[in-house]
């Protein structure tokens, strides 16, 4: 997988309810935590070089290096972490947010996060840490327009 992985649907709410009826096949939340992981690994290779302090993401326990790319028609995003849980989250982010518009990024809530019930089930850290994430997206895509 490259940086061109994302997306995978054709708009981010195909993503979303994507995300939403896999995570419905799972019957408990260690089966859903080992999906997350699982994706996780499937993030496209993040260059070393790119581990920098310029773009870690702060806010996170975890770390996390994020990278965003484009313009208003498509902002493209690649991002790691070192934690494999935060790297399925950041993963689940990528999928609904990488390749589209600034326009489509704003105007797409995360609804997935609470469909799936990921709202009741991650750590304060972690849910700041998704929150610090999706913030990032939300201002490269407001920077972009």
């Amino acid at each position: 997988m490259d940086a061109s992985t994302f997306p995978l649907e054709s708009s981010a709410a195909e993503a979303q309810g994507a995300i939403r009826d896999e995570f419905a096949f799972f019957g408990d939340w260690s089966e859903r935590y080992q999906y997350l992981i699982d994706l996780g690994r499937k993030l496209p290779v993040f260059p070393d070089e790119w581990k920098t302090e310029e773009h870690r993401l702060h806010g996170c326990q975890s770390m996390v290096w994020i990278v965003g790319s484009g313009d208003a028609q498509r902002l493209d995003f690649q991002a790691v972490s070192d934690s494999a849980i935060v790297s399925g989250l950041v993963y689940l982010a990528l999928r609904v947010y990488s390749g589209r518009s600034a326009q489509e990024i704003l105007a797409t809530a995360p609804d997935y996060i609470a469909e799936i019930g990921l709202a009741k089930h991650l750590s304060p850290t972690r849910s700041n840490g998704l929150m610090a994430l999706l913030g990032f997206i939300r201002d490269r895509a407001q920077q972009a327009l």
